[in-house]
């Protein structure tokens, strides 16, 4: 299949590269078909990019990559749903904002995703991890592809 994205231009999909969040996302509740596109300006971003709605894409990134002591906890009826062997099997993803000038990165609602059969679910971490976890100054390159 192909969409038309408003971002990357016309863009071929093939069936096995969706990824399904079945609930959505918190916000996008009607998107529930993404795939995964690299970010050919910056390796530590990817950007997740709806089928459903080809007007949105959303920056996204691992949370270790900028936040090293990351650990996700949620409760395990949260990942029931991704049918994970393992949670060790799952990779972990934080859409990445941007506030007062900077780079934020979503902790408290981050991605998890099956990468074998392809599911997705965004889950609520336990405790207190911050919604706009600030990244300080915005690297150039990042600047050049948000």
């Amino acid at each position: 299949m192909e969409i038309a994205t408003a971002r990357f231009g016309p863009l071929p999909v093939e069936e096995d590269d969706v990824i399904h969040f079945p609930a959505g996302l918190v916000g996008l509740e009607e998107c529930c078909r993404w795939v995964l596109l690299d970010d050919v300006l910056h390796d530590a971003t990817a950007w997740l990019q709806s089928v459903d709605r080809p007007e949105i894409a959303l920056m996204v990134t691992s949370p270790r990559r900028f936040v090293p002591e990351f650990q996700l906890r949620v409760a395990r009826r949260e990942l029931e749903p991704l049918a994970l062997e393992s949670v060790a099997a799952a990779e972990v993803l934080t859409i990445v904002g941007k506030a007062e000038g900077t780079f934020t990165l979503n902790l408290k609602a981050p991605l998890v995703i099956h990468p074998e059969h392809r599911l997705g679910r965004q889950v609520i971490a336990n405790g207190e991890a911050p919604i706009q976890y600030a990244l300080g100054s915005t690297p150039k390159n990042m600047r050049r592809s948000a």
